[in-house]
């Protein structure tokens, strides 16, 4: 090498090597399966979406399934959680809207008794407009509580006639089949959720 440049009988090689070398680094980069792939969570469902219509999990065949259980009268968790999701998704679609179109956003409340579709419908509206609102009756919702293994349970509110639900604050992305790949960190807030939805959302 001389004066700053690359004999040609050299740099061609070298660039092949560069440009050989790109794909294999991405490959390797995506070639991690997700972290709840095999995992025994989610499966069938049918509820009531905030429109009062009936929706199955079969709706969403296709579609990445960005889930979340919680409810409306949650004073501060909830609402925080589903802040930085609808955040975080929003970003990932300004960023990429042909992947972000893909992902469905969905609250299912844990707390049938109150939260009716009049109720939810609102409520979701406030965070993202394609967020849905999933409710059902007591059975409906254990059910599929237990095949999400998400856990709740109805807690008096001290000093109070009303109660409180205690329950797991998660999000879970399932994939186009209904497959589990991840949890999200939504308590990490709105970037960390965009980040994993970049990651595991192809």
């Amino acid at each position: 090498m001389a004066g700053g440049t690359m004999n040609n009988g050299i740099l061609k090689p070298f660039l092949l090597a560069i440009a050989l070398a790109l794909p294999l680094a991405a490959c390797q980069r995506t070639a991690k399966p997700p972290p709840l792939e095999g995992a025994t969570i989610g499966g069938p469902f049918t509820l009531t979406d905030q429109d009062g219509k009936r929706v199955s999990d079969t709706a969403f065949i296709g579609r990445y399934r960005l889930i979340y259980f919680g409810y409306t009268f949650c004073p501060d968790v909830c609402p925080t959680s589903l802040q930085h999701l609808a955040k975080g998704l929003k970003a990932f679609e300004a960023d990429d809207p042909k992947r972000g179109a893909q992902v469905q956003p969905i609250l299912i409340s844990i707390d049938p008794a109150r939260d009716t579709p009049a109720v939810l419908k609102p409520y979701v509206q406030a965070f993202h407009p394609r967020l849905i609102g999933l409710t059902g009756s007591e059975a409906e919702i254990a059910d599929v509580a237990k095949r999400y293994a998400v856990y709740f349970k109805k807690q008096q509110a001290e000093g109070s006639s009303g109660y409180l639900m205690d329950h797991m604050s998660q999000a879970m992305l399932f994939g186009p089949k209904g497959e589990p790949l991840a949890l999200i960190p939504q308590d990490e807030g709105a970037e960390a959720v965009e980040k994993a939805l970049d990651r595991w959302v192809r």
